[in-house]
């Protein structure tokens, strides 16, 4: 789980100056990457948690990052097959979760994006998202005589430039992490009760029959890879393609973590598959006939109890103390 040790003189709080701060990953992870071009700084995640959840930021000042990556919801949007943005302009693909985007390699289904920062910058002027402004984000924040003083504890001085948003948006995201569901607790060996239903969906999903943990795999439950699962027999967003122009990824789009998945929903790239049952009934059947399918795709034929039992085992990645931990809530 995340671990922050805060050393603070006089009981002064969160915004004041504190010492002694260790942000450290989930035990079975590897230690949380942060880029050489913005290290971890604890003034820097305090600033990014506030303009995480600064509506101003957009153009008409109506949503914020927050508004679609919901910390109750495991910082996605659950209940929206797309999320809305300014005006209400509908997006084009599922909110994803951002926990534990510190170990992605790529950003949005597509994976056009590989830096973070980069991802939050479209993310802010993006015309179905916050569709703001570089003149517009700097103009708002300049107006807050209190970022001044956050901007000059963060990055030395208080000039301020979408740069340095997006970096300390960032440095604050990177520290979402989740790790402490109760399959975690019963993989380190922690006496928890698991039912028989729950140990036979933890079979099932690392079995060679189903093959699920074969793109969920690793301590993020996801290869970070491209595949098309036969969603559709057409694919109007062609996905990975997009990047990289090929033939073979029309249609295949970026494995999602399954880590706290119950609070995700609903599912796939479009948001097209409303419930767990929904989903694994779609991997039982074998997806739908398209070229570039992966070849694991098939007919599952698994009975309802076994579907039950891979719904409860997925139920088991839920971490309460990731939605519940108070360094990632409205400062």
């Amino acid at each position: 789980m995340l671990i922050i040790l805060v050393s603070c003189k006089d009981n002064q709080t969160i915004d004041s100056e504190c010492e002694d701060i260790v942000y450290s990953s989930p035990i079975g992870f590897p230690e949380i990457p942060f880029p050489l071009d913005n290290p971890i700084k604890h003034e820097t995640v305090l600033l990014g948690q506030k303009l995480f959840y600064d509506r101003t930021l957009s153009k008409d000042g109506s949503v914020s990052c927050a508004s679609c990556h919901k910390q109750e919801n495991a910082f996605s949007d659950a209940g929206k097959s797309v999320s809305r943005g300014v005006a209400n302009e509908a997006g084009m693909r599922n909110s994803p979760t951002i926990v534990n985007s510190a170990y992605h390699n790529s950003f949005f289904y597509d994976g056009r994006i590989k830096q973070l920062e980069l991802q939050i910058k479209e993310a802010l002027l993006s015309p179905n998202e916050m569709y703001s402004s570089e003149a517009h984000i700097v103009s708002s924040i300049q107006s807050n005589n209190a970022y001044k003083a956050l901007f000059y504890k963060a990055f030395g001085n208080d000039s301020i430039d979408v740069l340095k948003v997006c970096k300390a948006i960032a440095c604050f995201t990177r520290t979402i992490v989740s790790g402490d569901s109760r399959y975690d607790l019963y993989k380190r060996g922690v006496n928890i009760n698991i039912t028989p239903k729950e140990k036979q969906g933890i079979e099932l999903f690392f079995s060679d029959k189903t093959q699920c943990a074969s793109c969920h795999s690793g301590y993020n439950f996801t290869d970070y890879n491209f595949y098309s699962t036969g969603l559709y027999t057409h694919y109007y967003d062609k996905g990975h393609y997009y990047t990289t122009k090929l033939e073979k990824d029309i249609g295949t789009f970026k494995t999602p973590s399954l880590r706290n998945i119950a609070l995700t929903y609903p599912y796939m790239h479009d948001g097209s598959l409303s419930t767990l049952s929904e989903l694994l009934q779609h991997y039982n059947h074998g997806g739908k006939g398209f070229i570039n399918k992966d070849k694991r795709i098939d007919s599952l034929h698994l009975s309802n109890t076994e579907l039950q039992a891979l719904e409860a085992f997925l139920l088991m990645l839920t971490d309460s103390s990731m939605i519940n931990n108070p360094a990632y809530s409205h400062p």
